[in-house]
């Protein structure tokens, strides 16, 4: 009997202490958050080492170099012995806002939820400018600065991962974009981890049928879309970026998009030809020959026949209207 009150009193204590450094600890990728998703092969430690160093140089040529903010105590000192319960409670509030902004950076990096997956999220930033700032340099330059990055996502705005919650964020996110009088063509790119709640066919279909809402003359293309809508969903959270020169920058991969245009088009194309020939097959040049499609490929196709019957049947169920 003696020892039953001393083990409720240490699974207490247990609970409360696992609690506590949960809290503290819990900086994770979270509804209504801005940043940017980063994929690396298998090493997320240096994946966000080069994520820090590669948003930095280019946020200082965007945005200027960070400004940090430093507690004053000039005007401290001269309030010391001011007994005004009103000027006092002012200076705290003051004294932690100094506080908080000294410890928020304009990039920190934070659990994204999934496996070589980084979130970094920023403050002040526009993340899709920043990104694509980031590719146009790389696409120019052709000069690799990451290797454990490969791909850089921006999410510029983010909501609850449920279908009741999308379509209607989607409705205010998108009209800048996609409202009359504005119109454009678009393309979706939809991409869910450690979520099997979410049906991608379904968010595909429900937001196609957003953007016509928009406008009825907004429509879908695959080849060269003017903007495309990245999706990408991680555990209870809904990631999503407009962004332009998808395509044109390699599906916004750093690694392929520093690569030179020509080398890979050869090598691509030379390995797709058959390893034998008897002088009459017709010869292709290289520009001409087809590449073997990938998987992902594959994959993104589906989704924009999804996107293609969706725009049908909302056609449709309006003219029936």
């Amino acid at each position: 009997m003696a020892t039953e009150p001393r083990a409720k009193r240490r699974n207490k204590g247990a609970y409360l202490s696992h609690a506590a450094k949960k809290h503290r600890g819990s900086r994770e990728l979270e509804v209504g958050m801005q940043g940017l998703l980063i994929t690396c092969n298998m090493n997320e430690k240096k994946c966000t080492a080069e994520a820090y160093s590669l948003l930095n140089e280019y946020a200082d040529q965007l945005y200027g170099p960070e400004k940090f903010v430093e507690e004053s105590n000039s005007e401290g000192e001269e309030d010391d012995d001011d007994d005004d319960v009103e000027a006092a409670l002012k200076k705290e509030v003051k004294q932690i806002r100094t506080s908080t902004q000294n410890h928020l950076r304009r990039f920190q990096a934070l659990d994204s939820g999934a496996n070589n997956v980084v979130f970094i999220r920023t403050l002040n930033i526009e993340p899709d400018k920043l990104v694509h700032y980031i590719l146009k340099d790389l696409y120019a330059t052709k000069k690799k600065k990451t290797r454990a990055i490969l791909r850089m996502l921006p999410v510029s705005g983010s909501c609850k991962a449920f279908m009741e919650e999308i379509p209607k964020y989607f409705e205010t996110f998108l009209e800048p974009w996609f409202k009359v009088p504005k119109k454009a063509t678009f393309q979706i790119v939809y991409k869910a981890r450690n979520n099997s709640h979410m049906s991608r066919d379904d968010v595909i279909k429900a937001l196609a049928g957003v953007v016509i809402k928009l406008n009825a003359e907004n429509k879908v293309d695959l080849n060269n879309p003017e903007y495309t809508i990245i999706v990408e969903i991680i555990k209870g959270v809904c990631c999503v970026s407009v962004v332009q020169d998808y395509i044109l920058f390699r599906k916004y991969n750093l690694q392929e998009v520093a690569k030179n245009d020509i080398e890979e088009k050869w090598k691509r194309n030379t390995s797709s030809l058959p390893p034998e020939s008897d002088g009459c097959q017709e010869s292709k040049e290289p520009s001409e020959a087809k590449e073997p499609k990938s998987k992902g490929e594959q994959d993104e196709q589906e989704l924009d026949r999804s996107v293609s019957s969706g725009k049908e049947a909302l056609q449709e169920q309006k003219s029936g209207e």
